[in-house]
């Protein structure tokens, strides 16, 4: 199965997308399986919920998205790739995640604010050695998922990488690099 679909190929809106450079690197951290269950939370216009699930042919996405046009354009996206195993949940995490069935992989775009809350909900849903990948575009996001993970060190164990991408673009005969935002990536396994 081919990993990092072309940005281009996504049916977008004026929703956030992640981009296909921290698509790849998130979808290699979270180490999909072709069974897992997986959470995409804060799912956007679905470009994560759709790798995951073209990775986890024989599982299950739960994309959960609290804004109607970011659902549906995720529906567009699972309509355009001929994706089945792909579900979308209209709600603001954490609501809904307990009547979900218990997740290998749960995947964090966005939190709304309520960034403990999930945490506190997903560590219940997730199995043992199951893992959270969150992506932290801003500081109090990536505050709030240390602070978090600091408290709760019995519960997880996590490495973070920041990572800044740059393209090229034509300016006149020349190229120049053009800085995309940094972002940074936690991983989260939880002990047994």
């Amino acid at each position: 199965m081919q990993l990092g679909l072309d940005d281009e190929e996504f049916i977008r809106g004026r929703v956030p997308m992640t981009k296909q450079e921290i698509r790849i690197l998130t979808l290699a951290k979270a180490r999909i399986t072709p069974e897992d269950i997986i959470y995409d939370i804060g799912a956007g216009t679905g470009s994560l919920s759709i790798e995951a699930a073209r990775l986890a042919e024989k599982g299950h996405v739960y994309a959960l998205e609290r804004r109607q046009e970011a659902a549906q354009l995720i529906e567009a996206n699972r309509e355009h790739f001929s994706v089945s195993n792909l579900s979308i949940i209209m709600t603001e995490a954490p609501a809904e995640l307990e009547e979900l069935p218990l997740a290998d992989v749960i995947l964090i775009g966005g939190s709304g604010g309520h960034l403990t809350e999930i945490f506190e909900a997903a560590g219940e849903k997730l199995r043992s050695g199951g893992r959270i990948v969150l992506n932290c575009i801003t500081v109090q996001t990536l505050s709030a998922a240390l602070q978090y993970l600091h408290d709760h060190e019995d519960r997880y164990r996590y490495d973070a990488v920041e990572v800044q991408v740059s393209r090229l673009r034509r300016v006149g005969p020349y190229d120049m690099a053009q800085a995309q935002n940094p972002i940074c990536i936690i991983t989260c396994v939880k002990e047994a």
